[in-house]
């Protein structure tokens, strides 16, 4: 039997491996299917590599967490691949072994994710694995104990990981009494208080069919499409879309200091930024690239590390949730030169805000992100990976075809226009961890 998975393994290995070059250049074709239970599937059919992918996005996520259980929806999805129906932990990863499945469970501030790899000739099998996963946990006492301790020494290290202590506090300051304050991650105290009915009530609240989204790429038809989903979520309740609280603070501007007896600061920061749905978010993000967003063809990299020698990394990008849009950035550099740091990325954003960018620098923008967005979808899994996304953010499903198109509008005079409303130098809001110097 081993030997059997050994091989079975190593040959979904290399059809995955195949994969991944068979759709790079193909044009991705999205049928926008019903199955006969009335749940929406965008599907991608491509008979040549036989493989399914699978996506399902629940609508909702950690913010859901109730007050003192912070970490609840990640420890609860830690536990999804630990066992379910009549398969203990072992069994269950004996029986994904068998028919090479690949099943995944996530969890974000937003969203519950599932993901599914199945061979065509155990598609079948590794529906009804992934279906029993989805509906029926077990919860096991073993597993629950081993997974806290796994998130308990996570937690430890991350309490003196000066990148975790930044990026907590500047949420924490970012969103005070909002759900998305609290670490998702939870705190040793509050993982330690969650008992076997808060994991099956987190289970509840996460997987319900209200408000799910999915896509599939591979070698089925739209026909079996609405099959194997109806099959997978049969067993889950209707339940209701959840929205999350609106989102009425920004962070305050300035200086945050968390001191820390390490020789290098990080800081992380930013203000707020735009919703996806903003008609200036296409330009924002042409903008972005060439602030920060372009590793070395950026201009905070160019200022920041190349002329001054100061950091190594200094990067911004935007962030958009269900409830806020954010404009972050951060940077790492040594304690003496965090000061200088600051006062150089202040700058740049206060440049970009009043001069905008130069001819060539918007043509150096739009050839770099019409050029890699093919390189996304050089797998089936990342392409089904990006058609939930398009649903879940509403792009609509034409947005592949005509992505490219919008950042080929963006002119200067657009540039010009959305920096100036985006870009608030005043209004950053910085958290440095470390022992700066100057600050």
């Amino acid at each position: 039997m081993a030997i059997q998975r050994t091989i079975r393994s190593l040959a979904g290995a290399a059809l995955f491996l195949i994969a991944l070059g068979g759709l790079a250049h193909a044009e991705v074709k999205i049928q926008n299917v019903t199955s006969p239970s009335g749940q929406t599937i965008w599907l991608v059919e491509e008979p040549s590599i036989p493989i399914v992918g699978i996506e399902l996005g629940f609508r909702g996520g950690s913010w859901l967490d109730p007050d003192g259980k912070e970490g609840l929806s990640r420890f609860a999805v830690g536990l999804m691949n630990e066992g379910s129906g009549d398969l203990d932990a072992v069994a269950f990863a004996n029986r994904s072994d068998d028919i090479s499945a690949r099943i995944g469970f996530s969890v974000n501030r937003n969203a519950a994710e599932v993901s599914g790899r199945f061979l065509l000739e155990t598609l079948d099998e590794g529906i009804d694995l992934m279906a029993l996963a989805l509906s029926s946990p077990r919860f096991d006492a073993e597993p629950i104990e081993r997974v806290r301790n796994q998130i308990l020494s996570g937690i430890a290290q991350s309490e003196t990981d000066p990148d975790s202590i930044a990026g907590k506090t500047w949420y924490a300051n970012t969103f005070a009494g909002h759900p998305y304050a609290r670490p998702s991650e939870g705190t040793a105290e509050s993982i330690n208080g969650i008992a076997l009915d808060d994991l099956k009530a987190s289970h509840a609240r996460l997987y319900q069919r209200a408000g799910l989204y999915v896509s599939i790429v591979g070698a089925i038809d739209a026909e079996k499409a609405g099959e194997i989903v109806d099959r997978l979520i049969a067993s889950l309740p209707e339940g209701e879309v959840r929205e999350v609280p609106a989102v009425e603070t920004v962070p305050e501007p300035g200086v945050t200091v968390v001191e820390q007896d390490v020789p290098q600061s990080v800081a992380i920061f930013g203000h707020k930024g735009l919703m996806r749905d903003d008609p200036d978010f296409i330009p924002a993000f042409v903008m972005n690239y060439i602030l920060g967003g372009g590793g070395f063809a950026s201009r905070l990299t160019e200022e920041v590390r190349e002329k001054r020698g100061l950091a190594y990394s200094v990067y911004s990008y935007m962030s958009t949730m269900d409830g806020a849009g954010l404009y972050i950035g951060g940077v790492q550099t040594a304690n003496e030169r965090i000061a200088e740091s600051l006062d150089v990325i202040r700058a740049e954003w206060a440049r970009m805000a009043s001069e905008g960018m130069t001819e060539e620098d918007l043509q150096k923008a739009k050839t770099y992100l019409t050029g890699s967005f093919p390189l996304r979808f050089d797998s089936n899994s990342k392409i089904a990976n990006y058609l939930l996304f398009m649903q879940m953010e509403d792009l609509g499903i034409d947005y592949l075809e005509k992505r490219n198109g919008l950042i080929e509008a963006v002119t200067l005079e657009d540039i010009k226009r959305v920096a100036a409303r985006v870009l608030q130098p005043d209004a950053l809001s910085f958290v440095v961890v470390g022992k700066p110097v100057g600050l």
